[in-house]
């Protein structure tokens, strides 16, 4: 099993970015306890704050060789049909993860131009929800 996850812009800043919503742990750190919870699972890391970026790793994994991608998109979730079409033009499935409840903040978070294209979306459970996108790939 071959899952990537690909984190959106400012995510590179988790750990010092508002903690009352993200917290206070860095993604390198959580990848870290990923990789020791699934170690029969290769799990690789990407991130970028370009969209475009973004856009082509979708492209370059989602024809083969992965069986899933967890994508937290960041504010391009809010904004960018690109990305959405990515997703939909690829074979790979998507599962969106957001670390917050992105129904329970301002009102132009509750649009996702990419769920619609996506297996399913977490919302809410903070880091856990990579996870949990896992455990779902997992069966």
């Amino acid at each position: 099993m071959k899952i990537i996850i690909i984190n959106g812009p400012n995510l590179n800043l988790l750990g010092r970015r508002e903690p009352e919503i993200y917290g206070l742990q860095t993604f390198e750190a959580y990848f870290e306890i990923l990789q020791q919870k699934f170690p029969k699972v290769t799990l690789e890391y990407y991130q970028s704050n370009v969209e475009g970026l973004l856009i082509n790793k979708l492209h370059e994994c989602g024809f083969g060789g992965y069986d899933g991608i967890v994508l937290n998109a960041g504010g391009y979730s809010h904004t960018s049909i690109a990305m959405g079409d990515a997703i939909k033009a690829i074979k790979t499935p998507v599962i969106e993860v957001h670390i917050s409840n992105t129904y329970s903040r301002e009102e132009f978070r509750h649009k996702s131009y990419l769920s619609k294209n996506c297996k399913g979306f977490i919302c809410g459970f903070g880091l856990d929800g990579y996870r949990l996108a896992i455990l779902h790939f997992l069966g």
